[in-house]
């Protein structure tokens, strides 16, 4: 199983700072994992929903190995919206753990999908993404194709 190790700076705060390590997960582990929140339809055997979020920190928690004696990390405080850990870390760790353990954007895209637009909504933000506010980006008008002046 491979493994990582890694610093992480006092940039996400003095609480985090310190040595990790993060191992890969057996196929069997991770597939349980995204089982476990994953929702299927008894009938079609389509997915219903996926807690995309969970299976995230699921993931990192399942993976983490080693973290800073003062041990900043656990999974409720991966898990609390209120009192969680920095947007840029979570992102940070997120990362680790995806590339580790071979989630590949086509398996998040996958589950992204599974997703109403209010739960998809709620994970962006959890992440430090803002939602588009709905039109099309709006062009400066020297990017606007003048009028024809055939008649």
């Amino acid at each position: 199983m491979r493994t990582e190790s890694f610093e992480v700076d006092e940039k996400f705060g003095k609480e985090y700072a310190g040595k990790y390590l993060l191992r890969e997960l057996t196929w069997a582990k991770r597939s349980r994992i995204i089982q476990k929140y994953t929702k299927y339809s008894p009938v079609t055997g389509q997915v219903v929903s996926s807690d995309e979020f969970t299976i995230q920190a699921e993931l990192l928690w399942a993976s983490l190995k080693e973290q800073p004696q003062n041990k900043p990390l656990s999974l409720q405080g991966l898990l609390d919206e209120e009192n969680g850990i920095p947007v840029g870390l979570g992102e940070f760790l997120g990362k680790k753990v995806n590339g580790l353990n071979s989630v590949t954007s086509s398996d998040l895209r996958f589950l992204l999908e599974q997703l109403d637009e209010e739960s998809r909504t709620l994970l962006f933000q959890s992440f430090g993404y803002a939602k588009p506010s709905g039109g099309l980006p709006t062009s400066s008008r020297s990017s606007q194709p003048e009028p024809s002046s055939d008649s």
